[in-house]
């Protein structure tokens, strides 16, 4: 065989792609025949013609992908579409939840809202304000906070650095106990030990003894899962300079874990924050402003929502709204408080 008898390489043709005006043209198509069918059937309501757009959507973009790019490429759009369809409906409720808080909260949040109590003030009155609420939730969270920093971080370095044997296993065991606690049973406990068997009132430190044991698991977990992943080179480094290994993990694998520690701190704040079950049993509520946590009834933004909410006029849903409002931008906050936090510890670090 010669060279003039060797066939030419011919390259694949490429099969065209779709243009961009494209999927705005089959989804306008969708839309129409999704509302022919919605006028000729006994199908109705918005969340069944979404339903309905979108599954005809994937089906007919998957089949003109077809006709045109090649099964292969056609496969490929199909499932980018499934994914971002089952994103949009896992985000969809927060997004509806969040705005619609905000639409009926503003109409109530307003600096006389934020600076007044419920002291002398009737459910139907269109007066009173959360200024009590809010600082109960920030000296109860802020003492759980406190107390359960620390001690559930120095359980995570014993997991990761001491733990060895049964009492290691045991100890891991009791925090996934805890972690799959219901937070109405950690006000159980606290109502029974502090209460009725202590004989102490309630208080807003009986409300913080009760958040501590729901926040303790998620600190516990997340830092823990944070310190396993620093390099085990920075740790066997520091061993052969000479330093002790407390001297480790106070200046080098902490440090390197800080900012993922942070984050399990904000977890658990933004999971206790809007409990209410536990400190129905133990804080119990109160319409003045009480600034001491450790004697009488305190009122807490869940208390005051939850109240609010179950009282049978608008005026009272209103401040019901305006509570839960306030409560998302107060985690929000202090969210973008701990990454200013976690950011500077890094810069100087």
């Amino acid at each position: 065989m010669t060279a003039l008898d060797v066939p030419a390489f011919e390259p694949p043709l490429r099969r065209p792609r779709l243009p961009r005006w494209s999927f705005f043209a089959v989804f306008a198509g969708v839309i129409v025949v999704s509302g022919a069918v919605f006028a000729v059937t006994p199908l109705q309501g918005r969340v069944q013609f979404g339903l309905f757009v979108a599954v005809l959507y994937v089906v007919a973009q998957t089949a003109v992908s077809a006709v045109v790019e090649g099964k292969r490429r056609a496969t490929d759009r199909m499932v980018t579409l499934v994914l971002v369809a089952c994103a949009v409906v896992a985000v969809l409720p927060l997004v509806a939840v969040l705005g619609f808080t905000i639409v009926r909260g503003l109409e109530r949040l307003d600096p006389f809202f934020l600076t007044h109590t419920m002291r002398g003030v009737a459910e139907q009155d269109p007066v009173g304000g959360i200024y009590h609420a809010i600082i109960g939730t920030l000296e109860q969270v802020g003492i759980a906070t406190l107390i359960s920093v620390p001690f559930g971080l120095l359980v995570a370095i014993y997991l990761v650095e001491y733990a060895a044997g049964r009492f290691g296993r045991a100890v891991s065991f009791f925090v996934d106990v805890m972690t799959g606690l219901p937070s109405i049973v950690a006000g159980l406990f606290i109502y029974a030990l502090w209460i009725l068997v202590l004989g102490q009132s309630f208080s807003g430190f009986a409300g913080s003894l009760a958040l501590i044991i729901l926040m303790l698991p998620t600190i516990v977990r997340t830092s823990e899962e944070m310190l396993k992943i620093v390099p085990g080179a920075l740790r066997e480094g520091s061993y052969a300079l000479g330093v002790e290994k407390w001297i480790t993990v106070l200046r080098i694998v902490l440090p390197t874990a800080l900012p993922g520690i942070i984050t399990g701190v904000m977890l658990g704040i933004a999971r206790v924050t809007g409990e209410t079950a536990p400190l129905l049993l133990t804080v119990f509520g109160n319409p003045a402003l009480n600034v001491n946590p450790f004697s009488g009834p305190q009122e807490a933004l869940p208390l005051f929502v939850f109240g609010e909410a179950g009282l049978p006029n608008d005026t009272a849903v209103a401040r019901a709204w305006a509570g839960a409002l306030t409560l998302i931008l107060i985690v929000l906050l202090l969210n973008i408080a701990a990454r200013l936090i976690a950011r500077l510890a890094r810069v100087r670090g």
